[in-house]
């Protein structure tokens, strides 16, 4: 008589162990993304226990009756695109120079990486202080190399505000794809780095036709989470400006925030995060799918 168990179908346990990881998702995630949807065709101003049904009022009045969205979303355009140029190559240009064996580079890895831990809102913080036009560290400093002409209001001139607050941003980013950078060069073949060398490759081409293409997944990785990322820029800015001066920092982000928490007007914010949804698959899906078929062309 044997004593061993029949053996069970391994989708069921598959399935088992995905259950409570499902689960989760679909409590924290699933479900409040599914209610600001149906929110995004109703009125509430958060305090009524029943909602209003307006079908796509919401969605007319952000589009043609608030000036305000095509401002958040012309700088969240702008912010995106300098998110997707500034932190990636940044991020890799620190990663190629601290892979090299130097002297303190884990030192350097660790001081590069320590503002993405520090909370956006503390950052916000600091930069505001530095950003100050009269007692800021910017100021001081270039007062003292006599450069006083150089002194702007920072945050305070309407055309130059944004871009202020992207380099706070872009000082505490940086480092997260510095780090993913890292991680990827490490599956960079030594030996196919060597056989370049020694076929009388420089630099450039080593680069070129040896690390790049190994780090082409790394780089799909980076490319996504800053895009996501700065789509949904809004502790940052927040901190800094709150949409300010004359809503030159506005964000789509923020403002939906402003239209649910501060004008009450829960429906219109949804409908707000929806667009946000909206671009982001838009502009996401299409990537993941040409980088896919880019890297099952070249395997």
């Amino acid at each position: 008589m044997s004593l061993t168990k029949p053996s069970q179908d391994p989708r069921f346990e598959a399935l088992v162990l995905l259950v409570p990881a499902l689960a989760i998702y679909a409590i924290f995630a699933l479900y409040p993304m599914v209610n600001v949807v149906a929110l995004s065709f109703q009125k509430w101003n958060g305090l009524d226990p029943v909602r209003q049904f307006v079908g796509f009022e919401n969605y007319n009045a952000i589009f043609t009756k608030d000036p305000v969205f095509w401002v958040a979303f012309r700088n969240t355009i702008i912010w995106t695109l300098m998110s997707l140029a500034f932190p990636p190559v940044i991020g890799l240009l620190l990663a190629l120079g601290l892979n090299q064996k130097i002297f303190g580079r884990n030192s350097l890895r660790a001081i590069f990486y320590l503002p993405v831990i520090i909370a956006p809102i503390a950052v916000a913080t600091m930069w505001k202080w530095m950003y100050d036009p009269f007692f800021g560290l910017f100021s001081q400093l270039l007062t003292n190399w006599g450069l006083q002409g150089w002194i702007q209001d920072w945050l305070g001139d309407r055309d130059i505000a944004l871009y202020s607050v992207f380099v706070a941003y872009l000082w505490q980013t940086v480092g997260f794809s510095m780090v993913l950078f890292l991680a990827g060069l490490q599956s960079v073949s030594q030996t196919l780095v060597e056989a370049a060398h020694i076929d009388g490759a420089g630099r450039w081409a080593v680069f070129r036709h040896v690390t790049l293409p190994a780090l082409r997944p790394t780089l799909t990785i980076v490319i996504v989470l800053s895009l996501i990322t700065s789509l949904k820029a809004f502790d940052i800015v927040y901190g800094l400006t709150g949409g300010g001066p004359a809503q030159s920092t506005q964000m789509l982000a923020l403002w939906a925030f402003t239209q649910a928490m501060q004008i009450f007007d829960f429906g219109r914010g949804a409908a707000i995060s929806v667009v946000l949804l909206l671009i982001t698959l838009a502009i996401v899906i299409p990537y993941m799918r040409w980088s896919q078929k880019n890297e099952e062309q070249e395997s």
